[in-house]
């Protein structure tokens, strides 16, 4: 080697121990200034009160305040392409459904931001999804349910809580299944539809069944099946959707913490250990078993891992339903 290729290689290296000195230094000082956390869906639904309870633990933990900020719209694009266009620090985080990090480019024509794009932090909860009716819809079963959507095709309403949420795309896939019409109402959040479900507005939902346990058990509204492996155990009379012949409809949705792309993997470290100890404390689980939500946490390459599997199991229901970009 060259007297000056000895000299740029010395450089490089001193660059190189620089960089890592700096990223390091990153990940002890962060946060030294508040954090915000973009939800991309309206207060009130199983995402924001998941981050939520989450911020206000990493608030106590970190010493700076983690704000929680509300940016519904567009199906969640409009909060999800302001946290992709942030500058990469972890000083700004987006608290999303899954579909936003895994599906959208599936569902949207001229997406301002790549779903795959993000760096995914942790996934925070999932929930099974259930069909849920207004109380007075006729007939007492799932069985009947699916009887008289056959026999009166597009007259009912389905709720979901966005388009390419959890709820809509289990909906498409139960229409086409079972060879049924429905019309698809999209909401801004969970809270929402469960007002217009309570009156009538809608006719049903496939949503996640802990936001409609308790007005399921006081007679408000009715959850007919689960879109579970198995049968609840606070549901226990409920069927899932394999006993009405339908086992190819597993459903949950689930919540996750992300950063803009090109974060330091040393910040996404130290937020992914925080948040799964958080995760995993008595309190937050005993806080999450309240509400029949099951924890999940892991490592960072679990939360890509969940992502990416999300992302093939719903593709191919989106191929299977022809769903078309809107």
């Amino acid at each position: 080697m060259t007297f000056r290729g000895r000299i740029f290689a010395a450089v490089l290296t001193i660059a190189a121990v620089a960089a890592t000195a700096a990223l390091a230094q990153l990940a002890t000082d962060y946060p030294n200034r508040p954090v915000r956390i973009i939800v991309n869906v309206t207060p009130g639904g199983g995402v924001d009160i998941a981050t939520r309870l989450v911020a206000q633990k990493l608030s106590e933990r970190l010493g700076q305040a983690f704000v929680v900020e509300n940016r519904a719209g567009a199906a969640g694009n409009a909060g999800a392409e302001g946290v992709y266009r942030a500058v990469p620090d972890g000083y700004t985080l987006l608290a999303s459904f899954n579909s936003t990090v895994s599906i959208s480019d599936y569902l949207f024509k001229g997406l301002n931001y790549d779903p795959l794009g993000f760096e995914p932090v942790s996934v925070l909860t999932q929930i099974p999804l259930a069909l849920v009716v207004r109380p007075d819809f006729p007939g007492a079963s799932a069985k009947d349910f699916i009887a008289y959507a056959k026999a009166n095709p597009g007259k009912l309403t389905y709720a979901s809580n966005g388009v390419g949420t959890a709820g809509h795309l289990t909906a498409e896939f139960f229409t086409a299944l079972t060879s049924t019409k429905m019309t698809h109402v999209p909401y801004k959040g969970t809270a929402p539809v469960l007002t217009d479900l309570i009156a009538g507005v809608v006719d049903l939902t496939f949503i996640q069944y802990s936001a409609f346990y308790e007005l399921h058990k006081a007679g408000r509204v009715r959850i007919l099946a689960a879109a579970s492996e198995k049968r609840l155990d606070t549901l226990p009379d409920v069927p899932i959707m394999a006993e009405l012949g339908l086992p190819e409809i597993i459903s949950k949705t689930w919540n996750i913490i992300s950063a803009p792309p090109k974060t330091p993997p040393t910040v996404l470290a130290k937020l992914n250990k925080l948040i799964d100890e958080i995760l995993k404390s008595p309190e937050i689980q005993a806080r999450f078993a309240e509400t029949h939500t099951i924890t999940e946490g892991g490592s960072l390459a679990y939360a890509k891992k969940y992502v990416l599997e999300d992302r093939e199991r719903w593709s191919k229901v989106i191929a299977a339903a022809g769903i078309r970009p809107e």
